[in-house]
Parts: C-alpha cells; structure tokens; sequence
C-alpha cells in the first residue's frame, strides 16, 4: 500500500513538472534501496536492494519483465478476464 501511494505521488508530480509518463521512483535509506516500477496504468513492481546495489543497472535490467508484465496484463484485459 505504502508503494502504491508514493507512486502514486510521483505520479502527480512528474504531471505536475510536465516531466512526462512516470517509470520509476527510487528510495534510498541507510540499508539500501526501494526501487518501485510503474507498469501501466494498473499495476507496479518493487525491487529491494542492499547498500552498494548497482540501481543504473537494476534499471536496465528490469526493463525487460516490466515490459512482459505489461503485455500480460494488456492481454488479460483484452480477454476480458
């Protein structure tokens, strides 16, 4: 819940600084990271890193299931399920 309420405030202000379409928000602490992932309009993904977490590369590499997430639930919707 807490996820989808900040991204949903990222989500306000990127529309608000016309920055354009939300992907991602980052929260750093002094144990690591919280990395929140917007996919689409309806869902969202959380990674959890350590201090030292290579965030640039987690961005990259998480490109690619944000995208198959997204076409899941596109097709899931066009089926009406």
């Amino acid at each position: 819940a807490l996820a989808a309420a900040g991204l949903g405030l990222a989500r306000r202000t990127a529309a608000a600084t016309d920055r354009g379409t939300l992907r991602q928000t980052v929260t750093y602490g002094s144990h690591g990271c919280a990395a929140t992932y917007a996919v689409g309009d309806t869902a969202l993904m959380v990674v959890l890193g350590d201090e030292g977490m290579d965030v640039d590369r987690l961005h990259l590499a998480a490109r690619p299931t944000l995208d198959r997430i997204e076409s899941i639930l596109t097709e899931k919707a066009s089926e009406g399920v």
